[in-house]
């Protein structure tokens, strides 16, 4: 794994840490291509169940280096090939966030731009620091303002009214806003924030295995679901699935006795 991603293991929880804090954690082709390994491979892990998202330093994500993209313009590659290649690296990230069975928690200080900002919103759920400052950034450097699936998540999260403020504007929300939105779920100081992220994933690690990634796969397929009967249908699913699991019966049983549940992951 590159330098610029670092990965902490903490029992059945990693800790993932954006490690360019002299450029804000920005995206350079570098840590583009480790935040796809690493969550292109997330998928057939089962000593992984809960990822913690954060950013060394004083920024969650600035987005994309804007200097080191521009270095590559000396190359033979086409302007048109060059901007495809990179919106499609750094677009599948998102893409591989969303596929992973894994419940991803963000744990955001200072700035969350652009493609920063489509990290937290491709994470499950987020956790704030006050000093955070967020923003759709693109139209501020005359592109369109739907860039990195903020068309997509910014609207299913926060409302089409907010979602198109920040698309329109590229201006910056804060914390105290992120949290009335429903953008973020809680704010703590900087220095609680991981210990914030902690406990919640200590939270989820209390249920099932089978159940706490089936469950993540379900909650995006509804977002999309076309009715009410087609979300339901998901869920009936992964019902019968896990109601058949040994890690059900044990559950089941361990409430019967009052005691805490053991899984197995069977």
């Amino acid at each position: 794994m590159s330098d610029t991603l670092l990965i902490e293991k903490r029992g059945e929880i990693e800790i993932v840490t954006l490690n360019r804090p002299d450029a804000l954690n920005s995206l350079n082709a570098e840590l583009t291509q480790a935040l796809n390994d690493y969550f292109g491979g997330l998928a057939e892990r089962l000593d992984v169940r809960v990822v913690i998202l954060r950013g060394a330093g004083r920024a969650f994500c600035a987005g994309l280096d804007i200097k080191s993209s521009m270095d590559g313009k000396s190359s033979d590659e086409t302007p048109v090939l060059r901007t495809l290649r990179t919106q499609t690296n750094i677009g599948n990230i998102y893409r591989k966030m969303r596929a992973c069975p894994q419940p991803i928690i963000a744990l955001a200080q200072g700035a969350a731009c652009g493609g920063g900002l489509s990290l937290l919103l491709a994470s499950d759920v987020r956790i704030a620091a006050p000093s955070l400052r967020a923003n759709a950034a693109y139209i501020r450097i005359g592109l369109g303002g739907c860039d990195m699936a903020s068309s997509y998540f910014l609207p299913r999260l926060v409302g089409a009214s907010l979602a198109s403020e920040m698309i329109l504007t590229g201006r910056f929300i804060h914390a105290d806003r992120a949290l009335s939105s429903g953008l973020v779920s809680d704010v703590v100081d900087e220095d609680k924030l991981l210990e914030a992220g902690l406990a919640l994933a200590d939270e989820m690690l209390l249920t099932a295995p089978w159940g706490l990634r089936l469950s993540k796969q379900a909650l995006g397929l509804a977002i999309d679901a076309p009715s009410l009967e087609a979300a339901m249908a998901v869920e009936d699913r992964q019902q019968v699935v896990l109601g058949a699991t040994q890690d059900h019966i044990e559950a089941m049983t361990a409430f019967l006795e009052k005691r805490r549940p053991t899984y197995s992951g069977r």
